[in-house]
């Protein structure tokens, strides 16, 4: 009898300690960018930017607004322009691992740099450009 007392014992204090170990990794998962399962955009630059660092911006924020203008609006899509040298930008950098200019898309584990497009095309072609951020959130 005592043998079922000990058994029941242990189980009501394991299930609550087994709930607070699984909330506490939830919260940690959702301070991770895109944890979520919303896409955040991230254009991280430096504060000297030329003109095909500016494009890369612009291209890149008009596309998804507007094409992804719901999605804008109810936060499911984020972008973010970010200056790298800035110390409050620092953490975020390097928790996504970038130390330079990146057009990065992040979705829970996934993570699609979007950089040397963006680079290549911005400019000289921003349609294709366009169409690149259209089938990168696509497959996200």
């Amino acid at each position: 009898m005592k043998t079922i007392y000990w058994i029941i014992a242990a189980f009501l204090f394991t299930v609550p300690a087994l709930t607070i170990q699984a909330q506490t990794e939830k919260a940690k998962q959702d301070k991770t960018p895109g944890a979520s399962g919303k896409i955040e955009v991230y254009y991280f630059h430096n504060t000297h930017r030329c003109a095909t660092c500016q494009a890369v911006e612009s291209v890149t924020r008009k596309t998804l607004e507007d094409t992804y203008q719901q999605q804008m609006k109810s936060g499911e899509i984020t972008f973010q322009s970010l200056n790298i040298e800035e110390d409050v930008n620092e953490p975020l950098a390097r928790k996504l691992h970038v130390s330079g200019q990146t057009l990065l898309f992040v979705k829970g584990g996934k993570k699609k740099d979007l950089t040397n497009d963006a680079f290549m095309y911005a400019r000289s072609n921003p349609d294709k450009l366009k169409t690149k951020i259209v089938n990168t959130i696509e497959k996200l």
